[in-house]
């Protein structure tokens, strides 16, 4: 993957003549891997036991990281407007953002190769407007953020397609890697690292995700369906037991006719983002496993 230069923007966000220098990130924003199009290898069935989750259903905030150094919060939606604060004013990537709504400005703000024409307004750590570059997303704007005076944020994975595309983004996501399994970090869109988090982000459910038994038991979210029914980006969800033994992960395709192993994408603990072949919920795997749909694709 390419990676920003560590330079800062020319719009002079970054005060000019800063010579702190920002650490270099990799250049995610509008890419999507060929797996997600062409499919990826299975790795073999399993039915062994699965990765953990938060056991508690967090309150859903816009709060993003950040990235370099010394980036300005200015007091208008508009870089040439007074600074009222500075982000990671004495070390790269130090602070974290909460934003309200953002403004598209018009104004294309670059810094290597990502760009962005959004100013994010800050409730946090200072309140003012930031440009959207300075926040670590693969997005040009903050995802499920409203933007002013716009249409309603955009809320990904409303269809299977888009789902398990967004699903495969995480395979490669920490610089050609997959992202880490954790129930207590969020990764640089803002969902939680667990396997819930994970489905929270291919739904664009607000960040940083809900819980295995939130996504079981909240009919807006999903409902029960019968185990022949299953579809790509259908759940399958144990939602018994602790944060040590929930689970839920993407039913992506049947890998036979009779239907003894699918393939599916979960977030898995000890390995993180994985796509693989899996019995859990069939006849010889794990029983605890139920089908659900996303009420979201509206069949």
């Amino acid at each position: 993957m390419h990676g920003h230069g560590t330079t800062p923007p020319r719009d002079r966000t970054t005060p000019a003549g800063d010579t702190a220098s920002a650490f270099r990130r990799p250049l995610l924003r509008r890419v999507l891997p060929a797996a997600a199009a062409a499919g990826l290898a299975v790795t073999g069935i399993t039915g062994v036991a699965h990765g953990a989750e938060s056991g508690t259903a967090r309150t859903a905030t816009a709060d993003f990281p950040t990235w370099g150094t010394r980036w300005v919060v200015h007091s208008e939606a508009d870089t040439g407007s007074p600074a009222v604060g500075m982000l990671n004013a004495s070390g790269a990537g130090q602070d974290r953002i909460t934003a309200d709504y953002q403004v598209d400005t018009g104004h294309r703000v670059c810094e290597g190769d990502a760009c962005s024409t959004y100013m994010a307004h800050l409730t946090g750590p200072v309140s003012g407007f930031v440009t959207v570059v300075a926040v670590a997303i693969p997005q040009d704007r903050l995802p499920g953020v409203p933007v002013q005076d716009g249409p309603p944020p955009e809320q990904p994975g409303h269809s299977r397609q888009e789902m398990l595309a967004r699903a495969a983004t995480w395979l490669t996501a920490d610089n050609g890697a997959q992202v880490p399994y954790s129930q207590a970090k969020v990764w640089k869109d803002g969902y939680r690292q667990d396997c819930s988090g994970y489905v929270s982000m291919t739904l664009g459910l607000p960040t940083p995700g809900t819980n295995t038994v939130g996504l079981a038991t909240d009919r807006d979210l999903t409902r029960s369906i019968p185990l022949g029914e299953l579809k790509g980006g259908d759940l399958l969800i144990d939602a018994n037991g602790d944060n040590n033994n929930r689970h839920v992960v993407i039913f992506e395709k049947w890998n036979d006719a009779a239907h003894t192993s699918y393939t599916a994408f979960e977030q898995r603990g000890g390995h993180g983002t994985d796509h693989r072949s899996l019995t859990y919920g069939l006849p010889g795997g794990d029983p605890e496993f139920k089908p659900y749909r996303p009420v979201a694709f509206g069949d």
